[in-house]
């Protein structure tokens, strides 16, 4: 395995991860804080899927993964504004007590989405890697 792919396989696995939380969340604000990286979860298994050749490239769905992350992470700032108080909360405290960092790493999403060229096989197999390693850089610091 290319080390492109061993990086779109982590990063997929780790985006992918929020998807199989068992705890249920109770609580408005983590349930639409769950929902959004799910939405993230959802595209980055997409484009990860197209990159790692797991089926075929289609340029349409490619387009409209990078337009749920493109969008999704320009309101992860709103969606995040306020600590949910639920068990189901994957998130740390340290969001609300390091916020420009975690608004800084969530701009880091949205500029290696928006970044991405979907039209073609080789522009979402090169941008799979800075994608990945934004999801990467917020929930090693912000996710339990």
């Amino acid at each position: 395995m290319k080390f492109p792919t061993k990086a779109i396989v982590a990063g997929l696995m780790l985006v992918a991860g929020v998807a199989f939380a068992e705890t249920e969340a109770t609580d408005p604000l983590v349930i639409a804080q769950k929902d959004l990286m799910k939405s993230f979860g959802g595209a980055a298994k997409t484009l990860g899927d197209f990159a790692g050749g797991k089926t075929a490239f289609d340029a349409a769905a490619a387009e409209a993964a990078k337009a749920t992350l493109v969008a999704g992470s320009a309101e992860i700032h709103v969606k995040f504004e306020k600590a949910g108080s639920d068990p189901a909360s994957e998130s740390k405290p340290e969001i609300w007590t390091n916020w420009e960092d975690f608004v800084a790493k969530a701009n880091g999403l949205n500029t290696a989405a928006t970044a991405l060229d979907a039209s073609t096989l080789e522009g979402v197999q090169a941008g799979m890697g800075a994608i990945g390693g934004a999801c990467k850089a917020c929930h090693t610091a912000y996710r339990m």
